[in-house]
Order: C-alpha cells, then structure tokens, then sequence
C-alpha cells in the first residue's frame, strides 16, 4: 500500500513567484559562469575526476587489471605472463592512485572555494534577512502601540538587531 500523499497538491510551477525564477535563472548564471572561469588545469582535474568517478573507469579497469592478473598467471594460454609477481601492475595502481588523488584534490579545493563563496553569499542574505524582519517588528509593534492593542507576549527581545560578531562569540565560546 502506498503511503498517502501530501495534504495539499504541490504547486503548478507556473504559478510560482517571478523572483523565484528569476533567482533561479541568477544562479544558472553565476554556475555558468564560474564553470567558464574555471582554468584549464582546473577543468582538466574536473574532468577527469568525474570519468574517475564513473563506472566506464570502474569497468575499464575490470577488464585492464583481470586481462594483466588472467595473462600472468597464466590462464591465458596464447599469451606468455609478463608480471608473474605482479610487480609492474602494482607500481602502475600505485602510480595512477597518486594522480587520481591529487585531481580529486584539485577538484575538492575548487569545490570548497566556491562553497566558501556560497557560505558568504547565504549569511549576506540571511544577516540582510533578520534586519528587515527586525525592522518590521519594531514597525508592527509602534502600529499596535498605536493602536491600543495589547497583547500577552514580549516583543521587546525581537525587537533587538543581533550583532553577527556577538553571535560568533557565542558560538566560538560555547565550542571552546
């Protein structure tokens, strides 16, 4: 039995919000353009980490290194064993290993700085995000004011800006 479905059917997407495509369409942007920038050596690691991390490299080197083991131990009568003790195959896995993990390192980096510059990127807009919502508290508390509405909670804790350097105290305080 299948479980049952959302409470409410997911939204056409034609429906949605144009700022919405429009940040999607920014953001296709800026991955484009980061992939351009990139330089060759740098598209070159990407490359070839992706092929190393495929099943064509995983299958290419099934039949490469089971051809080697079957010919040098001799399961392959019309081919004489070159490597009996496997010597050459192992320095050639060793070899291809240290290129395999410096381009998967490469690529790590690369990844990780464009991560760091997403990271910025997020707390810009979620520091940008609580000043405005800290901002429209202090606006909706002066129209309740105003109003004579009261109200049971405390806004007053809401109302306060929060200093990102203080938030970062705390955190490094609470680590430490």
């Amino acid at each position: 039995m299948d479980p049952p479905g959302p409470t409410v059917p997911p939204p056409n997407p034609r429906t949605l919000n144009t700022a919405l495509y429009r940040n999607i369409e920014a953001i296709k942007r800026h991955h484009d353009a980061q992939l351009r920038d990139a330089t060759f050596h740098q598209w070159l690691a990407q490359k070839i980490t992706s092929f190393a991390g495929s099943f064509s490299f995983v299958y290419i080197h099934l039949a490469l290194f089971g051809f080697w083991i079957a010919a040098n131990l001799g399961q392959l009568p019309f081919i004489r064993p070159w490597d009996p003790q496997f010597i050459v195959l192992g320095m050639v896995a060793s070899v291809e290993a240290i290129f395999l993990a410096t381009f998967v390192l490469i690529s790590q980096n690369r990844m990780a700085e464009m991560q760091g510059r997403q990271a910025a990127l997020d707390l810009q807009i979620s520091l940008l995000a609580e000043h405005e919502l800290t901002r429209l508290i202090r606006q909706n508390s002066a129209i309740v004011e105003k109003l004579g509405i009261s109200f049971e909670e405390d806004v007053e804790e809401l109302k306060r800006d929060i200093a990102p350097e203080a938030v970062l105290d705390a955190i490094q305080e609470a680590e430490g």
